[in-house]
């Protein structure tokens, strides 16, 4: 049976999300850009979190399939430890922070999480990993207030954390002038690190 609080189709990813204290300190970090750059397409601090693998848009019944397979993949899987650090740019348009830490387990973790769901028969463009923290996007207009935000958080190095859990996250797929709203499907908790 069908479930009526799933739509037919999401925009999905896996990822994993920031400590709220991570975040609530990257927040204070931006204080100056969001007060001089109040235009820029700001993304919700609750929405921000590392993409693993962007799914794009999948039918609802890839849902269950996902689920199984990202639930044993955190059973097995040691926390990471990661921090935020500085800032920077995609093209003038992308606000992002970047991740520190244990990257070469990210990048396994990434690797592990992409292949299981190829071998679920899901298909999705397979981009590089490129570890962080996606804060803004710029208006069509403006073309110096993300770099200029990026500047703001070049000293900054936030606390390390350990990863809690994993995440298959959703999206709205509607396009339009509003932001981009996140929901957690499902997440799962990491293995505890000693």
């Amino acid at each position: 049976m069908d479930d009526p609080l799933e739509p037919p189709a999401l925009r999905a990813f896996v990822a994993l999300a920031p400590p709220d204290e991570a975040k609530d300190e990257l927040a204070r970090a931006l204080r100056p850009a969001y007060d001089a750059y109040p235009g820029l397409r700001w993304n919700r601090i609750e929405d921000w979190h590392i993409t693993l693998a962007f799914l794009g848009e999948l039918p609802a019944t890839a849902v269950p399939l996902l689920r199984t397979v990202l639930a044993g993949t955190a059973v097995g899987q040691p926390a990471l430890r990661l921090g935020l650090r500085g800032g920077g740019h995609f093209d003038g348009r992308l606000l992002w922070s970047g991740v520190d830490g244990d990257l070469a387990g990210l990048h396994r973790l990434a690797d592990e999480v992409r292949s299981l769901v190829r071998a679920q028969g899901i298909g999705f463009r397979d981009r590089p990993l490129h570890p962080h923290l996606t804060l803004a996007r710029a208006r069509r207009d403006d073309a110096t207030a993300v770099p200029a935000s990026a500047a703001v958080l070049a000293g900054f190095t936030g606390r390390s954390w350990w990863t809690a859990r994993l995440h298959l996250v959703g999206s709205n797929t509607a396009r339009g002038p509003g932001p981009i709203r996140y929901r957690d499907i499902e997440s799962w908790p990491f293995t505890t690190t000693a």
